[in-house]
C-alpha cells in the first residue's frame, strides 16, 4: 500500500496509454509541482461531478496509476502535462492532509491469478479482430499498431476505443484479460458489420 494524490476527472485512462492534461486549477498546480519533485506520479480516478455530485473517496473505487512524462509549464502558474498509465489502483482509505488535493492509502489492483497458456491465441484473435475493425473504417493505406501476442493487449486496444468512459472504466475494472477481450471483440464485430457493404 501507499500514499498517493489523487485528481478526479471525467475521463479514464488505460495502463499503457498517453493523456495530454491542461492543469489550471490552484490545488492541481501544486499537486503536479510536489509530484514533479518526487516521482511523478499521480491517481486519475474517474469522476463527472455532474452526474455523480461531489467527488467521494469510497474504498474499492479503481483508477489509473499516472506518471508524468513531459512538463510545460506556463508564466500564470498553468502548466500541459502528458502522462502515461502505469497500472492501477484501488482505494484503500481516503486521507486527511494538509494539502488542497485528495489523498488516499491505495492498493495495487492487479488481474486475478489464472491460466495463461490460451491467451496467446485469444489475443491474436482480438487483434485480428481490431484490425479489421481499422480497415472498415479506414483506408487500407492507414495501417494499425503492431502487437506483441506475448504481452497483456487488451489495455492496448481498449485505448483506441473512443466510447462513454463509464464503459472504459468498467473495462479498467475488470481483473480478467479474457474478459476484457471478449467486451472489445463485441465492439470491433459492431463496427465491421456496420461497415459491411449490403
Amino acid at each position: 500500500m501507499r500514499r498517493l494524490p489523487l485528481f478526479p476527472l471525467d475521463v479514464v485512462l488505460f495502463p499503457g496509454e498517453l493523456l495530454p492534461l491542461h492543469i489550471f486549477e490552484p490545488r492541481y498546480r501544486r499537486m503536479v509541482a510536489r509530484r514533479l519533485e518526487t516521482d511523478r506520479r499521480f491517481g486519475l480516478i474517474y469522476h463527472d461531478s455532474d452526474r455523480f455530485g461531489p467527488f467521494l473517496m469510497e474504498e474499492g473505487r479503481v483508477g489509473a496509476l499516472a506518471a508524468i512524462e513531459r512538463h510545460r509549464g506556463l508564466e500564470d502558474g498553468r502548466s500541459f502535462i502528458l502522462v502515461k498509465g502505469t497500472g492501477r489502483f484501488a482505494i484503500h482509505d481516503g486521507l486527511e492532509s494538509g494539502e488542497p488535493y485528495y489523498e488516499a492509502v491505495v492498493a495495487e489492483y492487479e488481474d486475478d491469478p489464472g491460466p495463461q497458456s490460451r491467451l496467446r491465441a485469444r489475443r491474436k484473435v482480438s487483434i485480428d479482430l481490431f484490425r479489421d475493425a481499422v480497415s472498415a473504417l479506414r483506408r487500407p493505406s492507414s495501417a494499425p499498431p503492431d502487437f506483441d501476442v506475448d504481452n497483456e493487449v487488451s489495455f492496448r486496444l481498449a485505448a483506441f476505443v473512443r466510447v462513454d468512459p463509464e464503459w472504459r472504466q468498467d473495462l479498467l475494472e475488470m481483473r480478467n484479460e479474457e474478459a476484457r477481450l471478449a467486451r472489445l471483440d463485441e465492439v470491433f464485430e459492431h463496427v465491421i458489420a456496420r461497415r459491411a457493404p449490403e
